[in-house]
């Protein structure tokens, strides 16, 4: 059977639950409900569940280290299970896009984001598919402040539907493949516009 291991970020202090930075926990927590399993288990310095669906076992995790030390947690889970790097997905926020919007790689740089760069440096290669949830706005420029802010009240709805995707993406890059999984997903927008609002070209790159 394969095993795939999941691994959402965040930082795990109450004060931290509702930030945008968060919002890989809130995306793996959705993709537990839709697995019928509480991500609980104290483990790997991180909190885990195990399941088995469609013939496969997906390991879910959510590192409970703080953010730039992620890649303790899921480095060590991932070698004591012995899974491969392309069998790792994460689930992490991502200023480069707006709220609404994600995208899917099969591997790359950490983008600036201090999680990714750690679980790098643990693994000891950047080839693992990641899915990268938009919290926008990359022009802003107080980053620490956007990044620990909370969502508005319009951008918690879409980024509850946003979360749904993404945990169904998690899911279609460990069935079908991390190719089919952007085909289906990156080209996915679902924040609100205006009738006459117009696709942004730079968002496409």
């Amino acid at each position: 059977m394969e095993t795939f291991l999941i691994a959402g970020l965040g930082n795990p202090d109450k004060k931290y639950e509702e930030t945008r930075h968060n919002a890989g926990f809130r995306a793996i927590d959705r993709l537990a409900e839709k697995l019928g399993v509480r991500i609980q288990e104290k483990k790997f310095k991180g909190l885990l569940a195990s399941v088995n669906y469609g013939g496969r076992k997906y390991l879910l995790l959510k590192p409970q280290t703080y953010m730039n030390l992620s890649g303790e947690s899921v480095a060590t889970a991932a070698g004591f299970y012995r899974i491969e790097p392309d069998h790792i997905i994460v689930l992490f926020d991502d200023v480069n896009f707006e709220c609404g919007r994600m995208r899917i790689r099969a591997g790359g740089s950490a983008g600036g984001h201090n999680g990714m760069k750690n679980i790098i440096a643990q693994l000891g290669t950047d080839a693992f598919p990641r899915v990268r949830i938009g919290i926008g706005d990359k022009a802003e420029k107080d980053m620490i402040a956007h990044v620990l802010g909370k969502f508005s009240a319009d951008d918690r709805q879409v980024m509850d539907r946003i979360f749904d995707a993404a945990a169904d993406a998690a899911l279609c890059i460990a069935e079908h493949g991390t190719v089919e999984a952007m085909n289906r997903y990156n080209g996915i927008d679902l924040a609100p516009k205006s009738p006459d609002s117009e696709p942004d070209p730079a968002n496409e790159a």
